[in-house]
């Protein structure tokens, strides 16, 4: 019997892991009318087998683990308590879980019954709570029973279900699907094209946007994850990443169990970089992803004295400092992989294992995706905005956004799915992200790229964040300004600001020269983006009042 059109892509990809050439020529987006991932791929690949598809470590040292088959039947348990409880397809269910086994199972019932998921961080306060039920249209909630307080203030009906103990008054315990039946079939075959998850976006410019995914954008799409980071059956998979944000489905359910892999979790109340060095030994981590973040916190650790038994490292959310990947390769012999993509997408742009590397580029269009750069005039050309062409194919590419129909229609006109990202692309087709086009500036009408300045700044030892920004300026229009947050034990001063300036024009051509430096805090989204819109008028404000404060410092001043 020839193998399903899923399974067949699937196995084009791990076969071709290392001949990136082979793997764009041949791979196709498998063509099917209908697809549920849950059924028709988890329930198969599950069916007798007891290798663990989920570790779940506790600070204490307490692990959970459920095998392939166990989350099957798991999953087919919380699917049948949900039904009891008149969820049905179509439905939007919110999750507002930790890493924990019932994030897990109710991911996977939700998909079996049709039900749309609308995850979400345990971090949200109120008004990001009702933004979700208008918009989002919740009817149901499955949420930790510590946060269950977080939707009091919620007047209008809906299911719920409570993790943990206690279970609050008013609401079920989830729990109770343990006494439910493991036979579970669907109420009708599922369309590749039905809504399947809707995140809301963290928010850096603007109003969080609603992304619809499909049945099969996330679930196939995200093939093109699992060839960037190189998963193969047997691996032990650690994504560092927060539930309620699209990179926790990338890489802690479909890339790894698209690829028969172990999703590993590790909770722990305060990041403490030798207890996540000690647990990628201790539990036989292969491959890891982890953002920028994370490894410059790893690398102030003596690496070498943990024998790791990782094959693939990779990073993704910005570019990673040179001197990282450097120190990373020299210790364990291994090279940081980047990779690009968005709450919209799956892995657009990567490196994949087994090719060459160049110096702050993030890789090549991943297979499945053709990558155009369309620069100011609406032409393709070697730097402009990262578009994909989706003439032949939408890949991984959301449906659209889920309450705004215009807004879907102005990104994804001419074929063209637009990011908002700009980049280069050299003539190996290496692509070297520059930043989001609503960051990128003018300044003595030379084009600046904050990426670029950020990466800069971050090399200074006693720098932790940075934010690049336009300063308006009477003379050159606008020149760069760094915000900066200093690192542990550091302190402001105007010594240091001028360090900090030297630091960069010796490392910066004249016209990116870091003109003006404020030590301050950065302004955040939810999920820890810097939000550079609100820096920019904030600035633009503070020129036009022609104010400064006490820890802001020009060039000119020394």
């Amino acid at each position: 019997m020839s193998p399903h059109p899923f399974t067949a892509a699937r196995d084009f990809l791990v076969a071709n892991r290392t001949d990136y050439e082979a793997a764009v020529r041949g791979f196709r987006w498998p063509s099917m009318e209908t697809f549920n991932w849950g059924f028709d791929y988890f329930d198969v690949i599950a069916a007798g087998n007891t290798q663990p598809a989920l570790i779940v470590v506790e600070e204490d040292g307490t692990n959970h683990v459920r095998t392939f088959q166990e989350l099957s039947e798991g999953s087919n348990r919380v699917a049948s308590f949900f039904r009891t409880l008149g969820m049905k397809r179509g439905d939007r269910l919110l999750v507002m879980l930790g890493n924990e086994v019932a994030l897990w199972e109710t991911f996977v019932a939700c998909m079996k019954l049709g039900v749309v998921v609308i995850p979400a961080t345990t971090l949200l306060g109120a008004d990001d709570i009702r933004d979700r039920f208008d918009r989002g249209r919740v009817a149901h909630v499955v949420a930790a029973a510590d946060c269950a307080s977080k939707f009091a203030a919620i007047s209008q009906p809906f299911t719920r279900i409570s993790v943990g103990d206690p279970t609050p008054a008013g609401w079920h315990a989830f729990g109770e699907s343990a006494a439910a039946t493991t036979s579970l079939s669907p109420d009708r075959e599922t369309g590749h094209d039905d809504p399947l998850l809707l995140y809301f976006t963290s928010g850096t410019t603007a109003k969080p946007k609603l992304v619809m995914h499909t049945h099969q954008s996330y679930p196939v799409g995200h093939l093109s994850t699992m060839y960037w980071l190189g998963l193969q059956g047997g691996d032990v998979h650690w994504n560092i990443s927060s539930p309620g944000w699209a990179k926790h489905a990338w890489s802690c359910v479909f890339a790894p169990w698209n690829a028969g892999a172990t999703v590993f979790a590790f909770n722990y109340r305060k990041f403490h970089a030798r207890s996540i060095l000690e647990a990628l030994v201790k539990h036989g981590i292969t491959t890891i992803c982890a953002p920028p973040t994370v490894w410059r916190m790893l690398v102030q650790e003596r690496l070498a004295d943990y024998p790791v038994a990782l094959r693939e490292v990779a990073s993704a959310g910005e570019p990673l400092n040179p001197e990282v990947i450097e120190q990373v390769r020299a210790a364990w012999g291994l090279t940081i992989r980047d990779g690009f993509g968005q709450t919209e997408t799956t892995a657009l742009i990567g490196n994949p294992p087994g090719q060459r590397l160049k110096v702050g580029s993030m890789g090549r269009a991943l297979p499945g995706y053709r990558i155009e750069l369309i620069n100011a005039d609406g032409a393709v050309g070697d730097e402009g905005e990262i578009c994909i062409n989706i003439s032949d194919g939408r890949g991984g590419l959301m449906r659209g956004y889920g309450d705004d129909h215009n807004r879907t229609a102005e990104v994804t006109s001419g074929n063209l799915y637009r990011t908002g990202d700009v980049a280069s692309r050299d003539a190996d087709g290496y692509i070297t992200y520059i930043g989001r086009a609503d960051d990128v500036f003018k300044a003595s009408d030379y084009r600046i790229s904050p990426f670029e300045l950020e990466s800069i700044l971050i090399e200074h030892p006693a720098i932790a964040e940075a934010a690049v920004v336009p300063s308006p300026d009477p003379v050159r229009h606008a020149v760069p300004k760094a915000f900066v947050t200093l690192a542990t034990g550091q302190a402001p001063s105007r010594e240091l600001a001028q360090q900090i300036l030297e630091f960069c024009r010796a490392r910066l051509a004249p016209y990116k020269r870091i003109r003006r430096l404020e030590f301050s805090d950065l302004p955040k989204t939810i999920s820890g983006k810097i939000r550079r819109v609100e820096l920019r008028r904030q600035e633009a404000e503070r020129r036009a009042a022609a104010t400064r404060t006490p820890l802001e410092f020009f060039e000119e001043d020394f």
